[in-house]
């Protein structure tokens, strides 16, 4: 397992990272408890230690599974929990509240689902416009001294924002969506980030499934699964990607002996983001991750990748 640093821990971290969205089940149509379960074991039987959750993530579901795995566990100390705030409520009726009082009384929820006296990674998980950026800054900033929280760290938030936090609070981490299909964050808030000594933690490594390689033309999406909103999976569109994660499968395959999740997680990697968050909801989706340790993509490669992207996926369908 590749390992990182993230400013203000002390753990190294996995340059792949557990994302657990799924598990909370909803905009997913439903999860397994059992197999979430089973499958942050094995993301930390293999090395993975970063996990990362939210309370919005199945109305505190998400959390309540990762702090019952990482109590049986046992090695707390080992395992970096990244968790987040200011989101609350259940779609269509979901809300932003980075004040101060939502705050404190969110921190001691996630503290008790989560079964630790501490969080190592504390994301305001989307900008909230109505509460100062600073003001909520500095109710972090009391947090971390108050030996609570270990780091502070921002999710979907732009350049001007993250600047905004800076300025009354250090930031030690950016969540951006970053992947294959979806490479906007590579143009402003990672080459930020870099500059500024923020790690960055990218979600979306696998674009909701589409570059896992398991997506098929007849896949189903049920329920509240928030893909079947999705453009990418829409016709036309959807049936563009799939043959573009078909050619890309190919190339890792001839050029690397790997199949194109582990391409498409490499991908990520190499363009210096320290943990590329992977979604997962079961057990046997985690041993292949480790196919993308290890290796680098060279330019050579790189330009073919691009070269399919541009030839297979339309302009009106790309984001």
């Amino acid at each position: 397992m590749e390992s990182t640093s993230i400013p203000g821990l002390e753990t190294k971290v996995s340059r792949v990272g557990l994302g657990t969205w799924s598990m909370g089940g909803i905009w997913w149509g439903g999860a397994d408890d059992t197999s979430s379960l089973r499958t942050i074991r094995a993301a930390l039987d293999c090395g993975i230690n970063l996990i990362d959750t939210a309370p919005v993530y199945g109305l505190g579901l998400s959390e309540e599974l990762v702090g019952k795995a990482v109590a049986d566990y046992g090695k707390r100390e080992e395992v970096v929990i990244a968790t987040k705030l200011g989101v609350s409520g259940r779609p269509p009726d979901v809300r932003r509240d980075s004040s101060p009082a939502r705050i404190r009384l969110e921190i001691e929820e996630s503290l008790t689902r989560l079964r630790t006296d501490y969080i190592d990674i504390y994301q305001v998980h989307w900008p909230d416009l109505e509460t100062p950026f600073e003001v909520t800054a500095e109710a972090l900033a009391a947090l971390q001294a108050e030996g609570k929280i270990r780091a502070i760290g921002l999710s979907n938030f732009s350049i001007e924002q993250i600047d905004r936090v800076r300025s009354a609070a250090t930031v030690s981490t950016i969540q951006p969506p970053f992947n294959l299909f979806g490479q906007a964050s590579g143009q402003d808030v990672i080459p930020h980030a870099h500059a500024n000594n923020i790690a960055v933690l990218s979600y979306g490594s696998i674009a909701r499934g589409l570059l896992s390689g398991r997506m098929k033309p007849d896949t189903v999406f049920e329920g509240d699964d928030l893909r079947l909103n999705d453009p990418k999976f829409q016709a036309p569109c959807y049936e563009q990607y799939l043959e573009a994660v078909r050619k890309l499968g190919l190339l890792a395959h001839s050029k690397f002996g790997k199949n194109v999740m582990q391409l498409a997680i490499r991908w990520v990697l190499d363009q210096g983001v320290e943990v590329a968050l992977v979604g997962a909801r079961k057990p046997e989706h985690i041993e292949p991750l480790a196919g993308a340790l290890g290796w680098n993509i060279d330019s050579e490669t790189n330009d073919e990748i691009a070269e399919i992207l541009s030839s297979s996926i339309s302009e009106a369908c790309r984001s």
